[in-house]
């Protein structure tokens, strides 16, 4: 893992942010279909407790889970959102440049996705929860103020 610490974002911007980007964000009936991963058993065992601690609202949308159903991912709405815990570690991470943000103690890497939204992927952890927006949130990592509470709960720092 890279010595590189993320830079730090106050919860109150992202706050903002949120604010600012989730006017016109609403759910539809979509149900998203995502890779589930498939984290070695201590890992998935981390991933199983965060499942009990997820809210069911995120930046407003309400919990909708992705297909399959597993434990090891969440989603809000019409798939704005999606959670997966226990994903491999992200290729970017090794890269001394990787931007990265904190929020309410928890740090993220960002990446961001041509043609979609950001991704985050928690770092600092004993396992890696990545966390998808669609281009709504291109730019408003609002969301991550509410799942940061769950994360720093049921993931330990480690890694």
């Amino acid at each position: 893992m890279s010595s590189h610490r993320p830079s730090a974002l106050p919860a109150a911007a992202v706050a903002a942010a949120l604010l600012l980007g989730a006017a016109g964000c609403s759910s539809t009936d979509a149900t998203a279909s995502v890779p589930v991963p498939s984290p070695p058993a201590a890992e998935a065992a981390v991933c199983q407790a965060l499942a009990k601690e997820l809210p069911d609202t995120v930046a407003g949308l309400e919990r909708k889970d992705p297909e399959p159903d597993s434990e090891l991912t969440a989603g809000w709405g019409d798939a704005a959102i999606v959670l997966r815990c226990g994903v491999p570690r992200p290729e970017k991470m090794s890269d001394p440049q990787a931007h990265g943000v904190e929020v309410d103690g928890v740090n993220w890497m960002l990446e961001e996705r041509e043609g979609d939204g950001p991704r985050f992927t928690s770092t600092y952890r004993v396992a890696y929860v990545e966390v998808t927006l669609d281009e709504r949130y291109a730019h408003d990592a609002g969301p991550l103020v509410d799942l940061a509470g769950p994360v720093a709960a049921a993931v330990p720092p480690g890694l």
